[in-house]
């Protein structure tokens, strides 16, 4: 486990690496200069020289590298005349827009997108597992095609459709909900769930159209096996069965998808966020990229990085718990 967790460490500092320079090169090369963004609009040409010196823009380009990685790890200063500001590690440097540290914005915002990410997957799993079980088992028609028609309308409507219904029927029409604005879990958690409660089910309905696909399928083949036909011989029940053999046999590719969507939801639900107002790191990417605010686009596109790193670790180890034949490597 050791070795193991030593390697995808290793692995995973690599690529944020190889990410970091594709993205320094994407955008602190390109054709508009930083320091106009960031001196702003009635802009002298002292101040713009002194705000190129205050960025490290006069350095060569290796060298503006070299200083942001060092900056990530172990802090950096910031220098305009007699005046140095020092930015703590991780540093990713500071707001054009706003004139904030880039790591307190993200730190900020992340419960948000985790809030969001985490409810929605959990009712994601909850509706997509059950809906799978039922049509699995084949007993009941009726239920099989309403399932096959909800996987089939869960694929095709965009979140932002999802998102717009809800609003318009339980905030608007029937008004049993305020409209969303995040409320802190340890300020009042009840408050808290009734404000993510809608963006909760129209983000979680897409990917339980898939979690119910994906379960159907497993359990279904599940129990055309040679070994659920011998548990029957042996007397257990229908339910015991597919409680202990076919479910736990369609759950093997699900765990591995759980973790990695769970990952792609707080990092990509962007739509969600701007619908219904959350204040989350993907409102916030999309506002940087409006305003070309070049350090948050590249600080949350490194964060968003290293949280699809970290939850592909966690896959391939709750896999290997579910399934004891896969080997971690």
């Amino acid at each position: 486990m050791i070795g193991y967790l030593a390697r995808r460490i290793t692995s995973g500092a690599l690529v944020l690496l190889g990410l970091s320079v594709i993205v320094f090169a994407l955008f602190y090369l390109a054709p508009r200069d930083p320091a106009v963004l960031a001196c702003g609009k009635g802009c002298t040409p002292e101040r713009l020289a002194d705000v190129h010196t205050a960025m490290g823009l006069d350095d060569p380009v290796p060298v503006q590298y070299a200083h942001f990685l060092r900056g990530v790890f172990v802090g950096r200063d910031y220098s305009s005349g007699p005046d140095v500001r020092h930015c703590a590690a991780p540093c990713l440097g500071y707001s054009f827009e706003t004139d904030q540290a880039v790591s307190s914005m993200v730190a900020e915002r992340l419960p948000v997108s985790a809030s969001l990410a985490l409810g929605a997957e959990i009712l994601a799993l909850l509706l997509g597992v059950g809906a799978g079980l039922i049509s699995g088992r084949g007993r009941f028609q009726l239920l099989r095609r309403a399932v096959n028609g909800f996987v089939l309308v869960g694929y095709a409507v965009p979140v932002f459709l999802w998102g717009l219904a809800l609003l318009l029927l339980f905030c608007v029409r029937l008004q049993w909900l305020p409209f969303p604005s995040y409320v802190p879990l340890t300020t009042d958690p009840a408050a808290w769930a009734q404000n993510l409660i809608l963006p909760w089910i129209a983000l979680a309905l897409i990917q339980a159209a898939g979690y119910a696909r994906l379960t159907q399928a497993g359990v279904e083949g599940a129990l055309a096996e040679d070994f659920v036909r011998t548990a029957r011989a042996y007397g257990l029940s229908e339910r015991r069965i597919l409680r202990t053999r076919a479910l736990r046999s369609a759950l093997i590719p699900l765990t591995t998808l759980t973790a990695i969507d769970l990952a792609q939801m707080m990092t990509h639900a962007v739509l969600t966020e701007t619908m219904f107002g959350l204040p989350g790191i993907g409102q916030l990417l999309v506002g940087a990229v409006t305003t070309i605010d070049l350090p948050v686009v590249v600080g949350v596109t490194l964060v968003a990085g290293g949280v699809v790193i970290v939850a592909n670790t966690v896959a391939e180890m709750m896999l290997a718990v579910v399934d004891p034949r896969v080997e971690l490597r």
